[in-house]
């Protein structure tokens, strides 16, 4: 059997991949380079925060993630994301959805080294409803197809809370039915 170059694969592999280090991308691979339309020299070294919508936002994920992390080590969610724009067609500050997964590799410091994972939800669409950063993280959380009082433990709100940012949301994307919202929160 041929050895296995690791790099190699890591490099060309379909989804875009991240190693980090307390939240900074220590390395990164190509595909995790197109989807966000950026250099590897313009990821690398930096905080994942320059690839969200906002510091906010990045603060708030990296808050609810660390109990995940530290319970199997493992995350994913469906969340906004930022391109930065600049290559492949990608333009500065266009939002998406997003898939992340992620590993710990220590449990007890979750944010102290972990391998990410990257996939376009949106197929290179841009997000054609302006979201506040509440209504991005319920969106989030719908696509999931979690409750309403899921959603509101999952974030700390009232179900109710969780309600009219659903309304909104219905509204801004003209879906009738929560299948259709989350239909046309995949499309962008």
């Amino acid at each position: 059997m041929p050895e296995i170059d690791y790099r190699l694969a890591f490099e060309h592999a379909p989804v875009g991949m991240v190693v980090s280090s307390n939240r900074t991308i220590v390395a990164c691979n190509l595909r995790v380079c197109e989807i966000f339309g950026a250099t590897p020299s313009a990821l690398v070294g930096h905080s994942f925060s320059i690839l969200y919508p906002s510091v906010v936002e990045f603060e708030r994920i990296g808050k609810r993630m660390e109990p995940f992390l530290n319970a199997n080590g493992n995350y994913a969610d469906n969340r906004m994301m930022k391109r930065l724009g600049g290559l492949h067609g990608a333009i500065a500050s266009e939002t998406f959805w997003c898939h992340v997964t992620g590993h710990a590799m220590n449990r007890a410091a979750p944010h102290e080294a972990g391998i990410w994972t990257f996939e376009d939800l949106g197929s290179r669409r841009a997000v054609k409803a302006e979201l506040t950063p509440r209504e991005r993280e319920v969106a989030a959380q719908v696509m999931q197809g979690l409750t309403s009082k899921e959603i509101g433990k999952a974030l700390g709100i009232s179900h109710r809370t969780v309600e009219l940012h659903r309304a909104r949301l219905m509204r801004k994307y003209a879906a009738a039915t929560t299948a259709e919202l989350v239909q046309k929160l995949i499309a962008g």
